[in-house]
């Protein structure tokens, strides 16, 4: 692999802009047992494919993207919940849950790569 750092993956630049999103969105939450989880979802997307990357090895980086990708999919569940709770409309939900959705065959090509 020719990326020197997980900061040049552009699956960890997008799952970088998932996680604020996600804080700017939903961080002032009244209901704050949602804002721990979705929070701790879309930070623990990232974190995983940088704690992958730096652990040198394409077996443990390809497990790691596989935790990254189901910490996406529990944002993506959890933008189900703020739609039937009303915390977000529906147009938002679906741009949301596409741009989630980016992120999540990123990481999967990315994971295929290997």
């Amino acid at each position: 692999m020719a990326v020197k750092s997980f900061e040049e993956l552009i699956a960890w630049q997008k799952a970088r802009a998932m996680n604020r999103k996600v804080y700017s969105v939903f961080g002032k939450q009244k209901e704050f047992y949602y804002i721990d989880q979705i929070c701790s979802a879309a930070l623990s997307t990232m974190n995983n494919i940088a704690e992958g990357f730096e652990r040198k090895s394409n077996a443990e980086f390809k497990n790691f993207l596989n935790y990254a990708k189901g910490s996406c999919g529990e944002v993506r569940s959890m933008l189900y919940v703020a739609l039937d709770f009303g915390f977000i409309a529906q147009e938002e939900f679906n741009n949301f849950a596409e741009e989630v959705r980016d992120v999540s065959r990123l990481i999967y090509r990315l994971r295929e790569s290997l």
